[in-house]
């Protein structure tokens, strides 16, 4: 059997509402859509790390980042940490295995290996994109703070675009070689600052925007990082007008990179039997419950992500899956299976071609888990699980959460000190305790796990 080339894309801190097949908002992501309509879209699609370079450590070795001590961005200062080696991961097998490969955008992988130290043979990296904004554009700079502002990039200038016709010029080359590829591109977008270029920083009317079902949050009961959050980032009483003036700019974003995948699409065209995957490393509160970013929480903001899978021959055309999938863990043994490679070491993911082939899948479970540590203005550790009615956040050194997903879609209103809630509060724990134990959680293993197998938790 000919084995299938694949195209991997990664958006930075997208949001799941904000593709337009999930049917919540109304943004114009016709590329995006269109990849829906042709292939399978994950309803319930969750990152096992909303941050960065976990995230993409996780994709780069099919484990939680926390298993080995990867907490956090690695590149940000703070405490020391673990950052991943090149090696025998599956990119590199998927090389020696005959691919062509490419890397082309934000590796943010590994602090001491490169892309190419990970078996991408064609590396075309962010300093290759800076270095010609900046002769291009000698002494510009943005003014808007991490809110953003209209860019003063040319749109073909733009992250984007650039890597997309870079990766456009790679596929051509690809097409004429007789061997499969792997290409996959890392955006910086829609990551803030927020700077999309002209046409789409006119694109939205901030008047015609409506809240995120998480605005207006009390922080009644809940942790007190939370509010902290917002006093370190100036936003303390923020109306819905002033945020919408950020959320119109992140729109526009999300736009320009929906147009930038949709020259990827158009060059894939061109290719036989070629696997097209969109997803995102992580989402973005962008004023949801009143935040910035996306350290210290674990809700839908910047949890739930979007994943799109294309695959010939499969039948997923228009298809949606309402399978709770964790997509950096997930697609690890995705792409092992479709490429015919052997696993090589510990796996924490599913494949996913049995739902792209309409299989049952009995041993998935029907809840995702995901983990965070802080960063920026400190270190907090907490862990999650979302399934199709609740929420529950293990937040471990302050008041833990949990939220009716049905009647609460926003995880507003924490019922966690509840009675009324303490049976569903305990399985929730032994169920998320059972995953980070699978997981090889450093907290799952120590003694602070009695808050969730004894619910000793105030």
């Amino acid at each position: 059997m000919k084995r299938p080339n694949i195209i991997l894309l990664i958006a930075d801190q997208l949001r799941y509402d904000c593709v337009g097949a999930a049917e919540l908002n109304a943004i114009n992501t016709p590329n995006l859509d269109r990849l829906a309509g042709e292939g399978m879209f994950f309803e319930h699609a969750f990152t096992p790390m909303p941050v960065c370079a976990p995230a993409r450590q996780c994709l780069a070795s099919g484990r939680m980042a926390d298993s080995f001590g990867a907490f956090w961005n690695y590149d940000m200062g703070g405490l020391p940490c673990k950052s991943m080696s090149g090696g025998d991961t599956w990119s590199n097998r998927l090389y020696q295995s005959g691919y062509n490969t490419a890397f082309l955008g934000k590796w943010h992988s590994s602090e001491t290996h490169g892309a190419g130290d990970f078996g991408y043979g064609h590396v075309v990296g962010n300093g290759e994109w800076q270095s010609y904004v900046d002769s291009k554009y000698p002494g510009r700079k943005y003014e808007g703070g991490w809110h953003g502002e209209p860019s003063f990039l040319e749109l073909a200038d733009s992250h984007a675009h650039y890597m997309s016709a870079k990766a456009s010029e790679l596929l051509h080359r690809f097409s004429r070689e007789d061997k499969p590829f792997f290409l996959r591109i890392d955006y910086n977008d829609p990551h803030p600052r927020y700077l999309p270029s002209a046409p789409f920083s006119e694109m939205y009317d901030p008047r015609d925007l409506s809240p995120w079902p998480s605005f207006g949050d009390t922080f009644e009961g809940k942790p007190y990082i939370q509010k902290q959050m917002v006093v370190n980032w100036d936003n303390e009483g923020k109306s819905w007008d002033e945020w919408s003036q950020t959320v119109a700019r992140y729109y526009g974003f999300v736009s320009q990179l929906d147009a930038a995948v949709g020259t990827v699409l158009n060059a894939a065209a061109q290719t036989d039997n070629t696997v097209v995957i969109f997803t995102s490393d992580h989402g973005d509160t962008c004023g949801g419950h009143g935040m910035f970013d996306k350290h210290y929480v674990l809700y839908d903001d910047n949890c739930r992500v979007p994943l799109i899978i294309r695959c010939p021959d499969m039948g997923t055309g228009g298809q949606k899956s309402g399978a709770f999938v964790s997509n950096m863990l997930d697609l690890v043994p995705t792409i092992e299976e479709l490429c015919g490679l052997e696993p090589s070491g510990e796996r924490h993911g599913l494949s996913l071609v049995p739902l792209l082939k309409g299989e049952a899948q009995p041993e998935r479970d029907n809840f995702a888990v995901s983990s965070s540590n802080g960063q920026q203005f400190g270190f907090f550790s907490n862990r999650s699980i979302r399934t199709p009615g609740w929420r529950y956040v293990w937040n471990l050194t302050d008041v833990d959460e949990l939220y009716d997903h049905n009647a609460d879609p926003g995880e507003l209103c924490n019922l966690a000190a509840d009675p009324g809630y303490a049976d569903t509060l305990s399985e929730l724990r032994l169920m998320l305790y059972d995953k980070l134990i699978t997981y090889d959680d450093p907290f799952a293993k120590g003694w602070v796990s009695k808050q969730l197998t004894e619910s000793r938790k105030i």
